[in-house]
């Protein structure tokens, strides 16, 4: 399941005969089918790809859904899932039977009287109009005992769109494997993720310059799809200059140990002007690493809404 973690299937609409592809098609395991840039060439390619293939639409993002009230109602409907320049901020209410989530796609639930308990689960399956079944959460190695009724804000991001809405706890299955019933919602508010949306953060990273062997640790203020920025006691590099940057992150529920290519692209004293500020540019960044970045910048956006 965490090979097609983060890859949806294609839609008809994302895709034509003759079109340029801005971004890259893979299978469901994550092997890649046609690359970036390229045109599908037929029919049969077309009907071929729609069949097998997936995309990550991370580089489509645009934000995320705002704060959302456990008791609002939603009233609007649209069933538009892309949406024209002009509307790349704004939010759009939808019907849920249009989100195309799969099973094992991860939920990001916090709850609406205690704003510090938040927990990560995976989607198990649904009951139509009746209720969404997740894995129950587990805090060290156990099943979190929630009880019935409680209010949750709930928040997915399955690829180019970010979802928010409200559920509550319609029954907790404890055997034989413990699992939730969520209240079911017809609607949820919808938006896209900005690629370069920026999640404030305190990580220590490791940094070395590819033209010398100094490696230094740096503490980052704020994380991005695109780079990080740093503080350093010493100036590392000058810009341009092409290096590697190290750190650990909690993504989806895993550590993950991250390792990007960067190029520097800023460097300036700090107010003090005792230390240096950073800022660098993630290059060539591998699918698996795409998709480790993207889950914990937009869990950490999350967060802080």
């Amino acid at each position: 399941m965490s090979e097609v973690q983060g890859l949806m299937p294609l839609r008809k609409t994302e895709i034509s005969v003759g079109e340029t592809i801005n971004w890259p098609i893979y299978s469901q395991d994550g092997c890649l089918l046609l690359n970036a840039g390229l045109k599908i060439k037929d029919q049969q390619q077309l009907e071929h790809l729609m069949e097998v293939g997936y995309c990550n639409a991370n580089h489509l993002w645009d934000s995320i859904p705002s704060k959302l009230s456990a008791s609002e109602t939603l009233s609007k409907s649209s069933t538009e899932e892309s949406a024209p320049p002009t509307d790349l901020n704004k939010e759009s209410i939808v019907e849920l039977d249009s989100v195309r989530w799969t099973v094992g796609e991860v939920f990001y639930l916090q709850t609406h009287d205690q704003s510090a308990a938040r927990y990560t689960v995976r989607l198990i399956g649904f009951i139509k109009n009746k209720t969404l079944l997740v894995t129950a959460p587990v805090i060290n190695g156990k099943a979190e005992l929630i009880r019935e009724g409680q209010a949750f804000i709930i928040r997915a991001f399955p690829g180019k769109k970010a979802y928010a809405f409200a559920a509550t706890l319609v029954k907790y299955i404890y055997s034989p494997h413990a699992y939730l019933h969520l209240s079911y919602p017809k609607q949820v508010r919808s938006t896209t993720i900005r690629q370069g949306a920026r999640a404030a953060v305190k990580i220590i990273a490791s940094v070395s310059m590819k033209n010398s062997d100094i490696t230094a640790a740096a503490t980052l203020g704020d994380l991005s799809m695109g780079g990080a920025s740093g503080i350093l006691k010493k100036q590392i590099g000058n810009k341009g200059d092409v290096g590697v940057i190290k750190f650990k992150v909690h993504a989806a529920g895993n550590d993950e140990y991250l390792v990007l290519d960067t190029i520097l692209r800023s460097v300036a004293e700090t107010e003090n002007g005792e230390e240096f500020r950073h800022g660098f540019e993630f290059v060539n960044l591998t699918p698996q690493s795409r998709l480790v970045l993207s889950a914990f910048v937009h869990q950490t956006l999350a967060e802080k809404d």
